[in-house]
């Protein structure tokens, strides 16, 4: 007998039903938000609290989760992506939801399978998302899951896998529908090979298979990355002309990301207010659409249409979620509106349910944009107050701050702070971290503190020939030789690269690293 199961059972069976507010376990598993906390003792803690799961609240919050993304460069994230998940919360922690409805004995239905394969190739790799898929029951190996086989290998970008996989679904007759085009495009979009995108255009048309309102998205995005406006302007007149039921919002978002992107600003804003009009015309306000409205009207620097969307935004959504104030925060910061961000987050702040140190690192990275530091400080000392963290990202903030003031023994102060809050190897300096720390060091020929640094980076396992190049050029700033370098790398079974042979030659010309 599973003794979990039971208990969570009786649980449920002894608190008898308890009506709770649709979003509050939304609320509870996107909270977690990338934080490390395990998605199935936050279910568990739920459970325990006396209240139900429906397999239907599961299914709500895996399909909203999967919409965003984290925003930490909402800003510069283009429209290609949209037809991959994105997330707000790791892949792992909606992994984990998947395999505690499996824990718990929730029947799966048949799309689950594919979402599950879509998570598993996130989370733990393309190798394993394979071996999930082989081991599925026949059942289950349908068009949907060999859909979301195909997606993954799209976006790994692995070509060879992805078009066998093509070529045995058409056997299957499963090659029916646009998603499947629109993976193939999307991947030679990321490619970099634009040009290979027209012809899956062309075959879709000759199979008789309508192109969607993505499909028509990535053909105007390949004309674009082909530097061809006249060919993007001529999807947009097909779409009016022959398909208008797919010229939707997204289609001009789209076209307005383009014109941004060329620095045509008075035509992208042209597309945003057709953007707006197509969205208010269908009479179904999408809070997607606003997001993507900021966002791009920030890129065209006007602020007064990013605080004139924000308030539509909250009256068409009262209940204004996380990702809405972390996207117009991240505008106003983007913007240099410190007065505008502030009323937002303390808007924010008398609002939430539940403190989300994501939103507070936008904030403390705009006050420092300014030379804001007390300001800073005061919402770094309230967010510790607050939530439970992890403050690591906000620490390394702290970092770049005082390395770009040249305050170093500041920025490794809040180092150690991030090592102590540290436990069982949860966390590494990001990369840039660790290279402006070392750039700092070869400005200034610190040689003993570069040392020091990267024995720190040592102690957290993050030391590798990225880290050993940025030392060597540390001494070769300083004009001092490093005779043991040879026998370091050796003993720190360091693989080497081009670049690293050559410093090692600068520091210790006599040595040899073969």
């Amino acid at each position: 007998m599973n003794r979990g199961r039971s208990m969570c059972t009786a649980v449920v069976a002894a608190a008898g039903p308890r009506r709770d507010n649709p979003r509050t376990l939304y609320r509870r598993l996107s909270a977690l938000g990338g934080s490390g906390r395990s998605a199935a003792k936050a279910l568990n803690d739920y459970i325990m609290e006396g209240r139900k799961i429906q397999k239907y609240e599961l299914d709500r919050c895996v399909k909203e989760l999967r919409k965003y993304r984290q925003f930490q460069t909402a800003l510069e994230v283009p429209l290609i992506l949209l037809p991959f998940p994105s997330f707000s919360s790791t892949a792992n922690e909606l992994l984990q939801i998947m395999e505690w409805m499996e824990f718990r004995k929730i029947n799966y239905a048949l799309p689950d399978y594919a979402v599950r394969l879509d998570l598993t190739a996130k989370a733990k790799g393309i190798e394993a998302a394979e071996s999930y898929f082989s081991n599925l029951p026949q059942s289950a190996k349908n068009k949907l899951t060999y859909g979301s086989l195909l997606n993954c290998y799209c976006k790994e970008v692995t070509e060879e896998k992805a078009l066998a996989l093509y070529n045995k679904m058409d056997e299957l007759n499963y090659v029916d529908s646009a998603l499947l085009f629109n993976n193939l495009m999307a991947l030679y979009m990321r490619k970099k090979q634009p040009e290979k995108v027209a012809p899956f255009v062309e075959e879709m048309k000759r199979r008789e298979i309508r192109l969607d309102t993505f499909s028509y998205n990535i053909w105007m995005q390949s004309y674009a990355s082909l530097n061809d406006m006249k060919g993007v302007e001529s999807v947009v007149e097909e779409m009016q002309s022959q398909d208008e039921d797919k010229c939707d919002w997204s289609t001009y978002s789209n076209l307005a990301s383009i014109y941004v992107k060329a620095q045509l600003y008075e035509k992208a804003e042209v597309a945003l207010k057709l953007s707006e009009k197509v969205m208010m015309m269908s009479g179904k306000p999408q809070r997607q659409t606003y997001h993507f409205l900021i966002t791009l009207y920030a890129n065209t620097g006007n602020l007064g249409e990013v605080k004139r969307i924000w308030e539509s935004l909250k009256l068409a959504f009262p209940d204004t979620n996380i990702i809405s104030y972390l996207l117009v925060v991240q505008a106003l910061c983007k913007l240099k509106d410190v007065e505008g961000l502030k009323e937002c987050f303390e808007e924010w702040q008398s609002n939430c349910s539940s403190y989300d140190m994501r939103l507070a690192n936008v904030v403390i990275r705009a006050y420092l944009s300014q030379n804001m530091y007390e300001e800073a400080l005061l919402i770094f000392k309230d967010a510790t107050k607050r939530c439970r963290g992890p403050f690591f990202k906000a620490r390394e903030i702290f970092m770049a701050y005082f390395l770009d003031n040249c305050e170093a023994d500041l920025a490794i102060s809040y180092l150690k702070e991030a090592i102590l809050e540290t436990k069982d190897d949860e966390w590494h300096p990001s990369p840039e971290t660790i290279a402006a720390f070392l750039n700092y060091f070869e400005e200034t020929k610190d040689i003993d503190s570069a040392e020091n640094f990267c024995k720190i980076l040592k102690r957290l396992n993050c030391l590798s020939s990225n880290e050993y190049c940025l030392l060597l050029k540390v001494y070769v700033a300083a004009g001092e030789f490093l005779p043991e370098i040879c026998q370091r790398l050796k003993e720190d079974n360091i693989q080497i690269c081009p670049e690293l042979e050559e410093l090692v030659e600068k520091v210790s010309p006599s040595r040899s690293t073969t």
